[in-house]
């Protein structure tokens, strides 16, 4: 049995390859804001500045990928996301984006632009 740890970042690997031969420029990976905050990747996509989510799951009987980036996993994106526009001067006027990439144990691919809006982590619904 492999180190999930190992698992992700050969596939963070693999996701950030896919970005770059889509044209997008990689800013950062695994951005860390605090114990509980990350990105696994920060890109640009032309003017957007865009977050990314990378997910693997070896077959879809565990479910698909996408699914495992609950409402508390976009909170905490985008808490992520906040500190790291604050840290580096970016203007709330840029735009942003935040995507899934969804790896699948066939080595296919799947990536969702836009997969959720921005959620004020500090706001109580």
């Amino acid at each position: 049995m492999q180190n999930n740890r190992l698992v992700g970042a050969l596939y963070e690997e693999k996701a950030a390859d896919y970005l770059k031969s889509i044209g997008y420029s990689l800013v950062e990976r695994n951005y860390h804001a605090g114990k509980t905050s990350e990105i696994d990747i920060i890109a640009k996509d032309g003017n957007t500045l865009v977050f990314v989510e990378c997910k693997f799951r070896k077959n879809r009987l565990s479910g698909d990928p996408y699914e495992a980036v609950s409402y508390a996993k976009i909170k905490n994106i985008c808490k992520c996301a906040m500190v790291y526009m604050k840290k580096n001067n970016i203007p709330t006027s840029r735009p942003v984006r935040f995507d899934v990439i969804a790896m699948y144990g066939d080595e296919s691919i799947n990536h969702l632009k836009n997969a959720f809006e921005f959620i004020n982590p500090y706001e109580r619904y």
